[in-house]
């Protein structure tokens, strides 16, 4: 596998509150993040800087994971483990009352990936069969999509796009969405932050993941560029894990 992450602060935002990364388990596989905080003051970058920080730990911390439902408890049981820890954080410290975060993980194999996620930072695969968005945002604009009353294109300017109905650490309980899915040789898995999504269209990322010549760390930073071109108004995080049986490595 290769892979990259960035994440970058936009072009208006006066501080980055996003987080996440990819991490290689010593058995092999690849855990990818992507969280992005909110909350008053600096507490989105707190949310989600633990968010990352716990997943990370339990991640190299935990026994080799074979088998997808063993995977799909791990990231529930870890989220939930997240949610409780900010929930409390929260709860006892003033500063950070309000904190919360989205959260998008995938679990990389040789045989399968895992996707996990909170709130509307998306995860994506392309294969043979095409790029397909595979979760689905947890947010007030999506679910009146869902529903019939505006259309995806009213969705888009939406004056409420911004409001969410799932994340991290605003409840003591939260409900995860997981999907384990099949992949092979030359299948590519995105997480991003909205800051990508808002201001790139699904087919422009999947033109752009299909350039041949560039490496996984220049599509990283090529989508991030295209974003700030555009008015870079939020945080942008992508992470990207391509599936070839080269050694693992970053680039």
């Amino acid at each position: 596998m290769k892979y990259a992450f960035n994440t970058s602060v936009g072009r208006v935002r006066p501080h980055n509150e996003d987080s996440g990364g990819i991490f290689l388990h010593p058995k092999g596989a690849v855990l990818a993040i992507v969280a992005d905080g909110m909350g008053g003051h600096q507490a989105g970058d707190v949310a989600s800087q633990m968010t990352s920080d716990i997943l990370q730990q339990r991640w190299l911390a935990t026994s080799e994971l074979r088998k997808p439902t063993e995977i799909e408890q791990w990231i529930r049981e870890s989220i939930e483990v997240v949610n409780e820890t900010l929930f409390m954080h929260a709860k006892e410290n003033r500063d950070c009352q309000g904190m919360g975060t989205t959260v998008v993980v995938a679990v990389c194999t040789n045989d399968f990936v895992s996707l996990g996620h909170v709130g509307d930072s998306r995860g994506y695969l392309l294969n043979r069969c095409g790029f397909q968005q595979k979760t689905s945002d947890h947010s007030l604009v999506n679910e009146l999509v869902r529903t019939g009353q505006i259309t995806v294109e009213q969705a888009e300017h939406h004056p409420r796009k911004n409001v969410l109905l799932r994340a991290l650490g605003t409840e003591p309980t939260i409900k995860i969405d997981v999907e384990t899915v099949d992949w092979e040789e030359n299948d590519t898995i995105i997480l991003c932050s909205d800051g990508l999504s808002n201001k790139v269209t699904d087919l422009e990322i999947e033109e752009l993941l299909q350039t041949k010549g560039h490496s996984v760390n220049e599509k990283v930073d090529k989508l991030i560029k295209m974003a700030n071109e555009r008015g870079g108004e939020d945080n942008i995080t992508v992470a990207i894990v391509h599936y070839t049986h080269d050694r693992q490595e970053q680039g």
